[in-house]
């Protein structure tokens, strides 16, 4: 069962940890924590997106949604929901959006560190095939610039795959493909360039960029796509 937090301001990172639900300071709607962006106060006294819920002091919680976001710049949401003053740039939504990139990159090089992102079109497409001994595969990521053609082939065969496993009554397999990055931001996060296809592997870190490109996707099409919870097909970049 979900535990019911206080629906104005948290008390900080440490002590609300258990908190699985937060009211959204726009709609007041209480959604999941996975669903919600935490905002916090600067010394400054500007509004900062907490994306990794890690930054001290009380904060502020609203729909990953860049929609919402701009809205509650335009409503003053922020000051009211600190119940003071506060600066929220006119950019917060767009500096949000770039910082979840950001995090998602870091997650992905930590992936790559760790053994856990293979890259190039021949690699990804083994990865695929699979290998005797080889590392299940966890999602297949493509650049969002990247060239339909290879796109096709490589969905094509995960597909195939996916129907191939739901035959031999493992059920209906969810099987991510992740197209929120571009080539540009995937060179930077695995260190090697003209990246347009990987695969992620499984292991803990590979997790965490799941987890991370999952509430970039939401943040972007949350309002186009309520479903766009998920790492999937289709996700855009801006």
């Amino acid at each position: 069962m979900l535990a019911l937090a206080d629906p104005e301001l948290d008390n900080g990172p440490r002590t609300d940890k258990s908190a699985t639900l937060r009211m959204c300071a726009v709609s007041r709607e209480q959604k999941p924590v996975d669903e919600l962006i935490r905002f916090v106060v600067s010394p400054a006294g500007e509004v900062v997106p907490d994306v990794k819920r890690k930054l001290p002091g009380r904060g502020l919680w609203v729909s990953a949604s860049r929609e919402v976001v701009a809205e509650a710049v335009k409503r003053h949401q922020f000051s009211k929901g600190f119940k003071r003053d506060v600066r929220a740039a006119p950019t917060l939504a767009s500096d949000t959006e770039n910082l979840l990139v950001q995090s998602a990159i870091e997650a992905l090089a930590m992936a790559a560190k760790a053994g856990q992102v293979v890259s190039g079109f021949a690699k990804v497409e083994g990865a695929l095939t699979g290998r005797p001994g080889g590392a299940a595969m966890q999602a297949l990521i493509h650049a969002a610039d990247g060239a339909s053609d290879g796109i096709r082939k490589l969905n094509a065969l995960a597909r195939q795959n996916a129907g191939q496993s739901a035959g031999n009554g493992a059920g209906t397999p969810e099987f991510p493909i992740i197209t929120a990055l571009r080539s540009a931001e995937l060179d930077l996060a695995l260190g090697r360039s003209n990246v347009v296809h990987a695969a992620l592997l499984a292991g803990p870190a590979s997790k965490t960029f799941l987890s991370r490109s999952q509430i970039l996707v939401r943040y972007r099409l949350a309002d186009a796509d309520k479903t766009a919870g998920t790492a999937a097909e289709n996700s855009p970049s801006r």
